[in-house]
């Protein structure tokens, strides 16, 4: 007989999507008024960071949670039903900390003082990854002891609750040429400054304004890598490999809750010869979200980051991207004429699941990635 032995040493196993379930109840509600404001989602941040979602993917020997990608995958899917702006912009923070935590695992990258700081602090952080991608934008000065950066950051999801902005700055470096440099600020730091700019079509509660930062020293130590402008390199293939499942999770999560919603109303209508046939299409969508989607949490779990693990993964972020899409057109179908009201909440998610289109790779780039690889052509041709 096997006893299930616990001792004090044991840790408790976090249940984070009953803690994801909690939360969703109750941020449901306030999504809407956040959508008509263009507010932030402040209120939801404050019962994710009290459910110690923001350390959940830190290490638990590095005092985090100790989550799997998989768990905050699937707790962002559940947030993503209730509160699209919610889960996008925690997306943002949490792809971050599994790369570094990925990092420090396997590659047993100086990531750990990050990663212990964002337990012990509870620190919130910004990611502008998405606007800058490979070739980064703004510049880096060389002056003594470190650089003086000047950019403005576009997309800086979740920047008004933010601790650091964990960004990049293109240096002329005289013998390298163009590199890009990756470090964090302090989003408090002198010549820090966020631009009241999300006025936008969807994800209004993201809060995704531009940030300034107007010669803002970086010192040579806080410097946490370079790479050459423009080039695939191995970072971007470790990004690659893990942030697009945690991000797309919060898509799927929209699609998840337009077909919840369109099913309550489809099933009280009579069915007109036409009804069954979108809400089969609806389904068949949906399906192909989940199993992309699937399999793109497994690569995130198990791959090894390279130019093949990149190109499955961004595969998968056009195949999520446009099944979510595709799952909320048909659910508004489904639902006919109600789903143009407002308080349905469909149009709204038809609003959110657009964002699906826009995060790097984009379709277009996406696909001549996918080509080049398959005729064993240079991916940085």
């Amino acid at each position: 007989m096997l006893l299930d032995v616990q001792t004090e040493t044991t840790p408790t196993k976090i249940d984070w999507l009953a803690r994801a379930d909690l939360i969703a109840a109750e941020i449901s509600a306030q999504a809407a008024l956040h959508d008509a404001e263009d507010s932030f989602v402040f209120d939801a941040y404050a019962q994710l960071k009290a459910q110690g979602f923001f350390s959940a993917l830190v290490p638990a020997e590095l005092g985090g949670g100790g989550a799997e990608v998989a768990e905050i995958c699937q707790a962002i899917r559940r947030l993503g039903a209730a509160c699209s702006s919610t889960a996008l912009a925690f997306s943002m923070h949490s792809h971050l900390v599994a790369v570094a935590a990925w990092r420090w695992r396997v590659q047993k990258a100086p990531t750990e003082g990050l990663l212990k700081r964002v337990a012990a602090e509870n620190l919130v952080l910004i990611s502008s990854g998405g606007s800058d991608w490979l070739n980064s934008g703004g510049a880096a000065e060389k002056v003594e002891g470190g650089f003086k950066i000047t950019a403005r950051k576009v997309f800086s999801s979740g920047c008004l609750a933010g601790d650091l902005l964990v960004t990049s700055a293109v240096y002329a470096d005289p013998e390298a040429g163009p590199t890009v440099l990756h470090f964090a600020v302090p989003m408090k730091a002198d010549g820090v400054r966020i631009l009241d700019t999300w006025r936008v079509l969807g994800m209004r509660g993201t809060g995704s304004h531009d940030v300034e930062l107007k010669e803002v020293f970086v010192p040579d130590a806080a410097i946490s890598g370079r790479r050459p402008q423009g080039a695939w390199h191995p970072l971007f293939h470790a990004i690659s490999m893990i942030a697009f499942a945690i991000i797309y999770s919060a898509y799927v999560g929209v699609a998840e809750g337009a077909r919840a919603k369109a099913l309550t109303i489809a099933r009280k209508k009579p069915d007109d010869g036409q009804l069954c046939y979108l809400v089969g299409d609806m389904e068949n969508a949906f399906h192909t979200a989940e199993i992309a989607l699937a399999d793109m949490i497994h690569l995130a779990e198990t791959g090894t980051p390279g130019p093949e693990a990149t190109g499955r993964a961004m595969t998968g972020r056009t195949l999520v991207g446009q099944a979510a899409i595709r799952t909320v057109e048909r659910a508004m179908e489904a639902a006919g004429g109600a789903s143009f009201y407002r308080d349905t909440g469909l149009e709204r998610a038809f609003r959110d699941v657009q964002g699906a289109r826009f995060h790097p790779l984009q379709e277009k780039a996406q696909l001549r990635y996918a080509g080049r690889l398959a005729l064993g052509l240079d991916i940085d041709g």
